[in-house]
């Protein structure tokens, strides 16, 4: 397997969809809370970028595995183990390495941290295993959208926020004498879960227009999802309306008090988005315009980050 190759089979072009959310929460953890753990980051780091490209490996497996149609761009040219023609074992392989990293990482951060962090990094590995896997995965099924956005858009920000700070300041949990406490401040995680949602809903979108230029052919494939069971007309609005929905979020941030005041930058990237939106809705293709809808969700956040980061430097 070849460089080239691998970074196909992992689409390396994709992973800023958890490691964009990544440094959003690192970011926040360091505004809000005035903590960051440079061993906590490089730990979490490795664990969930190994982790990430280690679903997107299985789910390109699964995909070749079970296609039905086995011609056209869907299948010859995205799947990088049909274009490279990689061997099984070697993919296999690469999986089992990419997943080793990953709980090693991940288990290692548990250790430095708490409790909390092995439940919710084992839930993240459950869901990325059932996204891909499994008789029915959820990739398969009409939630991928709302799993994807919610563990890859909140769960990944409020670990990276997590890792960094104490316990108390957003969630403990402590097992003592067979006795598990758990201490929630609900106003922090009801912050985070507000400040997350740009990320949710970009990063779902990622998922939903990938389904929507997929629709024909995952109806051969006996793929469900969402907008198989909605309608392609129905799936545009829904992924037009959740962009503006961002905004209005961002606004309520300014108005609460827990966003930076510098919100211009990120409210002037709404002109080139809206003309993406557009492009895209006339035409749904995934060689020719699935690429403006990642540009979408890089700009938006990239934006938000730019922003945090200065509001760090300047206090």
């Amino acid at each position: 397997m070849t460089l080239q190759s691998f970074l196909q089979v992992v689409e390396i072009r994709t992973k800023a969809a958890s490691m964009i959310p990544f440094a959003i929460g690192s970011l926040y953890a360091l505004y809000r809370f005035d903590q960051f753990d440079v061993g906590h980051f490089l730990l979490m780091l490795a664990s969930l970028l190994a982790f990430d490209m280690a679903t997107t490996a299985i789910n390109n497996y699964g995909d070749y595995k079970k296609a039905v149609k086995r011609n056209g761009y869907g299948y010859e040219v995205h799947n990088a183990i049909v274009q490279y023609k990689l061997s099984e074992r070697s993919v296999l392989l690469l999986i089992f390495l990419l997943l080793s990293i990953a709980m090693v990482a991940g288990f290692t951060l548990f250790l430095k941290t708490n409790l909390l962090v092995l439940l919710l990094g084992g839930l993240s590995f459950l869901v990325g295993f059932w996204y891909s896997l499994g008789p029915i995965p959820i990739s398969r099924m009409p939630l991928g959208e709302l799993f994807s956005g919610l563990f890859m858009g909140f769960v990944i920000i409020f670990m990276s926020a997590y890792v960094h700070v104490e316990p108390d300041q957003l969630a403990g949990i402590i097992w003592e004498n067979g006795h598990v406490y758990l201490d929630v401040n609900v106003k922090e995680i009801l912050l985070v879960f507000l400040v997350s949602i740009p990320a949710i809903l970009t990063i779902g979108n990622i998922m939903l227009a990938n389904n929507i230029c997929d629709k024909d052919e995952d109806i051969v494939n006996k793929r469900y999802t969402l907008p198989v069971y909605i309608g392609k007309k129905s799936a545009l609005a829904l992924f037009r309306n959740a962009y503006y929905l961002s905004y209005v979020d961002l606004i309520v941030l300014i108005a609460i008090g827990i966003h930076p005041l510098l919100i211009l930058p990120i409210l002037l990237t709404i002109i080139p988005l809206r003309k993406r939106i557009a492009v895209f809705m006339q035409d749904c293709s995934k060689e020719r315009t699935f690429g403006l809808v990642v540009k979408n969700f890089i700009q938006l956040n990239a934006a938000r980050i730019l922003v945090f980061t200065v509001a760090i430097v300047l206090r």
